[in-house]
């Protein structure tokens, strides 16, 4: 299993931040790779990607989640991957974002970007490219503020 982490303080307030990262149909607007994601229902979504080339179309599940805190996931059927974001608050209009995606390379192209750290570089890129989007926006496109715990939905709003 490969693992990728990255950090980044957004000049946002935390439940900003938070809310924005749930909009997960906006993903493309600021993660290299993707191309599109549906949200299926409220712990499932269908994503399709081409990184390097590569293209991939699954789905994934939200296995914990808490409001203003953290979002884990990963990927259901053969592809193996995952990762986790964290929300902390450095501030009343300041967030630290931490990403951490986990995933098992397949094939020549992946296994030479993981030894490479080219993943490392593509996390941070994206917790940047959201920086730029959620400080020049100021605003969330939207929010949905539930927990999920193991696969049980508990929707705030």
């Amino acid at each position: 299993m490969t693992t990728a982490q990255s950090s980044i303080d957004v000049n946002v307030p935390l439940s900003t931040a938070y809310n924005q990262w749930t909009q997960f149909e906006t993903f493309p607007h600021f993660m290299s790779g993707v191309e599109s994601v549906t949200q299926i229902d409220d712990s499932r979504t269908h994503w399709v990607t081409k990184i390097a080339g590569v293209e991939r179309e699954y789905d994934a599940e939200i296995t914990d989640q808490v409001v203003d805190d953290h979002i884990a996931w990963h990927s259901i059927g053969e592809l193996k991957q995952g990762g986790r974001v964290e929300f902390k608050s450095a501030g009343p209009e300041v967030t630290t974002v931490t990403l951490t995606l986990d995933w098992d390379p397949e094939g020549f192209v992946e296994s030479t970007g993981a030894a490479l750290q080219v993943d490392d570089a593509m996390v941070n890129g994206d917790l940047k490219n959201f920086k730029k989007y959620i400080e020049d926006k100021g605003v969330e496109d939207g929010a949905w503020r539930g927990d999920i715990r193991g696969g049980e939905t508990d929707p705030q709003i």
